[in-house]
């Protein structure tokens, strides 16, 4: 009987893996196929930072494999992105790595809950937001960094509103297949 289990927690934790690292290469490689349509449509690198679709994949493993995948797929992807495409920039880079970390542990934290999952995407949403805001307000008033503004916040939610539409749109429709097919695997 503990093999058993034992086996089983193995599994579970080889799944979490696999879930961490494909949400990684999915946050890494997302947005530059979102940057790609940017350049051809000529609009370039603001494609990205409309429809944040970094965030995506984080949350979404969040809220399948739990709050550690979330954190941990939240905290590495903007640092792997930013080695391998140049993106975030240094400058963001501390921030998006804190944001994508809360919203990863936050989607985790919610996975169990019962409540509705476009709700819980909004919490994550805002939960995630307030977290950047807060460290860009540290970064600026307890820190002294004058390289970055505080205006940033709010201009980031303005800019990202398509992004978070998108991921309340479908965040929710992807659990709703996953778990589908999870039920029909099972049968």
């Amino acid at each position: 009987m503990s093999e058993n289990v034992i086996i089983k927690q193995r599994l579970s934790v080889k799944k979490q893996t696999i879930a961490t690292i494909s949400a990684i290469i999915g946050a890494v490689v997302l947005p530059q196929i979102f940057h790609i349509m940017g350049a051809l449509s000529g609009t370039g690198t603001a494609v990205g930072e409309t429809f944040l679709p970094m965030h995506i994949p984080v949350i979404l493993v969040g809220l399948l494999a739990g709050s550690t995948s979330g954190a941990v797929a939240g905290l590495l992807s903007p640092l792997v992105s930013s080695l391998l495409t140049g993106m975030p920039s240094q400058l963001m880079l501390p921030f998006m790595m804190i944001e994508l970390c809360a919203y990863g542990l936050f989607a985790g934290l919610l996975k169990d809950n019962k409540m509705p999952d476009i709700a819980k995407v909004l919490t994550v949403q805002v939960a995630g937001r307030a977290v950047r805001a807060v460290a860009i307000l540290l970064a600026v008033y307890a820190l002294g960094n004058e390289a970055i503004k505080t205006a940033v916040i709010w201009e980031s939610v303005v800019t990202g509103i398509s992004g978070i539409a998108l991921q309340l749109t479908l965040i929710p429709l992807i659990l709703y297949r996953t778990r589908n097919a999870e039920k029909h695997e099972e049968s």
